[in-house]
């Protein structure tokens, strides 16, 4: 049998897009080189990998388990090269990092700056994504490591926590709930608070927080899936709403009497760098965790687990 690594790297082009023309393209060769080395494929292993009569077409029975094992084999191929790199001095390669959007803005700015200028042959590509995205592109090996939150209790993916943050909440100047040193979580349970849109998990840990639904019967009804919309929002309209203690440190001097704390024990989120179990550039995730951590506030850095309570 005779099966090259290039045919498995079309296959999961296919795979991926599901159009031999787009991944003819991500591939960069011809449709007709990418669809002439697919049948060789199936003529050597003698079964349909995609059901052709299907638009977008999809994976036979017996594709997916192929197109699964062929993730498999390039993820372990790959190891070879990083493997040897892992044991000279330099820091070369690239990087793809999938983040959460309620994280990437306010941590970024910590690290992104001094990595690039500290290990300046690495390249990094950094895309924003949701939780259920990251995780998608991390089993099928489409970026190299996730920053969100978790536990995700996925049984593929290994969790490396990172910092642990407080949330909080930011209310408009005047708002009864800026009367109380701190909150309890029934406090919050009202109808002027302004979320994130569906889909966004830290909507959910708001949800969570709250113990019990809101109900509303709003003259307006407004979803965004940007906490410093959110944070306007209050400003321009009144109300209330949670943030994450990163984006509270954002916050000037004169706009802090609008925050306040809950009581012990505090929500908290958990931040973790996530990645497949068998990932190859495990020397490059080494560098861009010690450069995240070595520039995290010291509050972030001296929260240890188990000092506030984990609301998931």
């Amino acid at each position: 049998m005779n099966i090259t690594l290039t045919q498995l790297e079309y296959l999961l082009a296919i795979d991926t897009y599901r159009h031999f023309a787009k991944a003819a393209d991500a591939c960069l060769v011809t449709q007709p080189t990418l669809s002439m080395q697919l049948k060789k494929l199936e003529e050597e292993l003698g079964v349909d990998i995609f059901d052709r009569s299907k638009q977008p077409i999809i994976p036979t029975d017996a594709g997916v388990k192929i197109i699964e094992q062929a993730r498999m084999v390039l993820r372990e191929a790959k190891k070879i090269e990083h493997l040897a790199r892992h044991f000279d001095d330099t820091y070369e390669g690239s990087l793809t990092i999938g983040i959460i959007p309620t994280l990437a803005s306010y941590l970024l700015p910590y690290f992104l700056g001094d990595f690039l200028k500290k290990y300046s042959k690495v390249k990094l590509v950094i895309e924003e994504l949701k939780t259920e995205e990251i995780i998608m592109k991390l089993n099928k090996d489409e970026i190299d490591v996730g920053i969100l939150a978790t536990p995700l209790h996925e049984t593929s993916l290994v969790e490396e926590p990172l910092f642990y943050e407080e949330i909080k909440v930011y209310a408009h100047y005047g708002h009864p709930l800026l009367k109380k040193k701190q909150l309890e979580h029934t406090d919050i349970l009202r109808e002027d608070m302004w979320m994130l849109s569906k889909g966004n998990c830290f909507r959910n840990q708001v949800i969570n927080i709250c113990a019990n639904p809101i109900k509303k019967d709003e003259q307006l009804k407004y979803e965004t899936g940007s906490i410093e919309t959110l944070k306007k929002m209050v400003e321009m309209e009144g109300g209330f709403t949670l943030l994450p203690e990163l984006a509270v440190l954002e916050l000037p001097a004169k706009k802090m009497n609008q925050v306040v704390d809950f009581k012990k024990p505090k929500p908290l989120r958990e931040i973790s760098m996530v990645y497949a179990r068998s990932i190859s550039k495990k020397k490059l995730m080494e560098v861009l965790k010690k450069q995240i951590m070595a520039s995290l506030p010291e509050e972030l850095l001296n929260r240890k687990r188990g000092s506030v309570v984990e609301w998931k």
